[in-house]
């Protein structure tokens, strides 16, 4: 029983380690809000399988966040609710990313490819990161960014006699 014990916190550390990997916005991801069926099919297979292969690191990840932030054990209490709550949103969204990449014209209901917020938008990281100043989404809209500050106009000469 002690082995077994071994064997799982390092299995634990090993995931805690590795979440940040986990938590990069995959092609599966971009795939999955393609347009085009035979691509977007594929790609909701995989984000449904990788949501619900590591839909757990939700609740390790919240923990240890909420229990940095907030008193030790009020924080702890906190994280472990809010992870359980992103399990099950992430969970349900990779089942429903499974049983429905068949179904064309529906790109599913997708989580955050972070765990640190699993309500955030992934499309809208994607967006607000990229430095074009037009563009398309993965999701297919179109988005502006401001226009760069026009240079200011230089004052008028004046002569003098």
């Amino acid at each position: 029983m002690k082995r077994f014990g071994d064997i799982a916190a390092l299995v634990i550390a090993g995931a805690l380690i590795a979440s940040p990997a986990w938590a990069a916005r995959t092609r599966a991801h971009e795939a999955a809000e393609s347009a085009e069926y035979g691509r977007k099919a594929g790609g909701m297979l995989g984000r449904g399988l990788i949501n619900v292969g590591t839909c757990f690191m939700d609740v390790l990840v919240e923990t240890v966040n909420e229990t940095k932030d907030g008193p030790p054990l009020i924080g702890t209490l906190e994280g472990v609710a809010k992870g359980a709550g992103c399990t099950v949103l992430r969970a349900g969204s990779g089942v429903v990313d499974v049983l429905t990449c068949w179904v064309p014209g529906f790109n599913g209901f997708p989580v955050s490819d972070s765990y640190d917020n699993c309500l955030a938008s992934g499309s809208e990281d994607a967006a607000s990161t990229s430095m074009h100043s037009e563009g398309e989404t993965s999701a297919g809209t179109t988005w502006f960014s401001p226009e760069p500050a026009k240079p200011a106009a230089s004052p008028a000469k004046k002569w003098e006699k």
